[in-house]
């Protein structure tokens, strides 16, 4: 089942890839040639070989990643798992992927809340363009995804199937991650992650700050209260602009920044908080010794 599951043939987002390169060539033909406006970000050469280029990293780590939580899956599955759910059955590729997509709402939640898992995260927010591209800079630690995965085994869902259904999770996101389309009709946007929803996600201002976490459903946000529509044009990157395009320096700075604040913490309290706290967080007598406009842009 490993080498099954591991094999490219087999994996939906293989058969993806040409469908993302030529979204890429017609995003491009129509930010060159129909009327747009003039705020779109579009493409910068260096940021979008910079995100293709994280993204082929991520394929590596990916894989890491499902052979050492498929081993774990499997072992949940098969030994502690009350019922194994008929993969046959109607329901269960809508159940499963519904199931999904609300433990994936709870794991991008927890990676924009908590600094450890920020860490990780923040590759993928680093750029201050929004477009196709943007949607490949993915991260190389996806580790934390292990433990948000945990119940689906243990409710009797397959582990093959939860990767499959996951890909088709990421092939959704990856058509949200563009300014060429607008609004789309009502129902879909109550219903659906869409491209505005996405946009406020990726947007630096105070007011779009950790809103907007769906994978695929943005009825998860409407649920608990993290959603919040696109007034206005977002300004994308982070908080705290990186200004590099070295992939090491994008997916593990914020880590090597974290070493040097654990190891200079005075307590195991600020060991605790710099790993656990959410994003920019300080010891009290820190924050309070700082001007109220640099505490304002470390939120």
């Amino acid at each position: 089942m490993l080498e099954e599951l591991l094999d490219p043939a087999k994996n939906p987002i293989a058969y993806a890839v040409p469908f993302f390169v030529l979204t890429i060539v017609l995003e491009l033909a129509a930010l060159k040639w129909l009327d747009h406006d003039d705020n779109v970000t579009g493409y910068h050469l260096k940021d979008a070989r910079t995100s293709i280029l994280m993204g082929v990293g991520s394929l590596f780590f990916s894989t890491a990643f499902k052979v050492g939580s498929f081993v774990v899956f499997s072992a949940a599955y098969f030994w502690w798992a009350p019922w194994h759910l008929d993969v046959s059955a109607w329901w269960y590729w809508p159940a499963l992927l519904l199931v999904l997509d609300l433990s994936f709402y709870a794991s991008h939640r927890f990676v924009h809340r908590v600094n450890v898992g920020w860490a990780a995260h923040q590759a993928h927010h680093s750029s201050e363009y929004m477009n196709f591209a943007t949607a490949l800079r993915q991260k190389w630690n996806p580790w934390f995804e292990l433990i948000f995965w945990m119940p689906l085994p243990l409710l009797g869902f397959a582990p093959w199937t939860i990767y499959v259904a996951f890909s088709f999770n990421l092939i959704y996101q990856f058509f949200v991650h563009t300014e060429t389309i607008d609004r789309l009709p009502r129902p879909i946007e109550f219903l659906f992650n869409t491209p505005s929803h996405h946009r406020v996600h990726h947007g630096s201002d105070p007011e779009y700050l950790d809103r907007n976490y769906a994978g695929m459903l943005i009825i998860w946000d409407r649920m608990f209260g993290t959603f919040t529509a696109e007034r206005q044009r977002p300004r994308y990157g982070l908080t705290k602009p990186v200004d590099t395009y070295n992939l090491l320096k994008l997916e593990y700075g914020e880590y090597v920044q974290i070493g040097r604040q654990v190891r200079s913490a005075r307590s195991w309290r600020e060991r605790a908080g710099y790993l656990f706290g959410p994003p920019g967080w300080q010891p009290r007598d820190v924050v309070a010794d700082q001007p109220v406009a640099v505490r304002s842009s470390q939120t």
